[in-house]
C-alpha cells in the first residue's frame, strides 16, 4: 500500500488544471508521514469492505493526510499526529496548518465519528474494513471554493482518473475486499468502471457531507439501514461502558 501510494502521487505529479482552478494541493506529498502512518498502521492486512471517498477535503485530509481526516478523529481515535509540511502553493484562504488547524471536517467527523461509536476501537474497525479516497488531490478556485473532480474539464479529468483508477485496482488487488462500498455516487460510478472485470461487488452509501441534506438528518442512521440493505453486517456494537 505504501508503494501504491507514492506510485499514484508521482502519477498525478505532473498533471496541470486551468482556471477556474487556481491551486491544488497533493497531501500525499506534503502531509506523507500522516499518510505512511495511516497505511502502516491500518492497512497490512486484507480487508473484507473498502469504504471509497471521492477526495479530500480542504479541512480534513488536505490537513492530515488521512481520508475523511478531521484533525480531532485522525489524532484522539486514529492515535496519528505527525508534523505536516505546506503545499508549495498555498491559497491564502486555505491555509495548510496540519494538526495545529482548529477547523472541523464535517463529512469526516460524521465518518469517523460513527465508525467510532459502533466500533470503539480502531482494531475492531480496521479488523475487516479500510477507508481511502479514489483522487488525493484537493482543487481549490480563486475565491477559495472547493472544486470536486467531476467538475474539472474533460481533458483534465481523463489522465487524472486514469492514474486514480490504476490506483484503485491496486488497492482492491493488495486488500482483497469482497465488497467497496462508494461514500456517495461519484465513487460508486468511479468504482463501477474500475471494477467491472473484478471479483468484487460494488455498493453506495450516503455522503456525510452537510451540503446534503439528507445527510443532515441522522447520516449514522440512515448508512446503517444502507450497509443493512445491502447484506453488509458490520457486527454488533461496541458496549458502552
Amino acid at each position: 500500500m505504501l508503494r501504491a501510494a507514492r506510485t499514484l502521487a508521482r502519477d498525478v505529479a505532473p498533471l496541470r488544471f486551468g482556471p477556474p482552478v487556481s491551486h491544488v494541493y497533493n497531501p500525499l506529498v506534503y502531509a506523507w508521514r500522516a499518510q505512511r502512518a495511516y497505511l502502516r498502521a491500518y492497512a497490512a492486512t486484507p480487508k473484507r469492505v473498502v469504504f471509497l471517498g471521492m477526495n479530500p477535503g480542504p479541512f480534513g485530509m488536505a490537513q492530515t493526510g488521512v481520508a475523511f481526516g478531521d484533525v480531532e478523529r485522525v489524532r484522539d481515535w486514529l492515535g496519528i499526529e505527525v508534523p505536516v509540511d505546506r503545499p508549495p502553493s498555498e491559497h491564502p484562504r486555505r491555509p495548510v496548518e496540519g494538526f495545529g488547524c482548529a477547523r472541523s471536517e464535517v463529512s469526516g467527523t460524521r465518518l469517523w465519528g460513527a465508525i467510532a461509536a459502533h466500533f470503539g476501537s480502531p482494531a475492531r474497525f480496521f479488523a475487516h474494513h479500510f477507508v481511502a479516497n479514489y483522487c488525493p488531490l484537493l482543487f481549490l478556485e480563486e475565491s477559495g471554493r472547493n472544486r470536486t473532480p467531476d467538475k474539472l474539464r474533460t481533458r483534465e479529468r481523463q489522465p487524472l482518473f486514469e492514474a486514480c483508477d490504476r490506483h484503485l485496482l491496486r488497492v482492491v488487488r493488495i486488500l482483497e475486499p469482497e465488497w467497496v462500498i462508494g461514500i456517495g455516487g461519484f465513487a460508486e460510478t468511479r468504482a463501477r468502471a474500475v471494477l467491472a472485470d473484478v471479483d468484487v461487488r460494488v455498493g453506495r452509501v450516503l455522503h456525510p457531507s452537510p451540503a446534503n441534506p439528507r445527510a443532515n438528518r441522522d447520516w449514522a442512521g440512515a448508512v446503517r439501514r444502507e450497509l443493512g440493505a445491502l447484506g453488509i453486517c458490520t457486527g454488533r456494537p461496541a458496549r458502552r461502558r
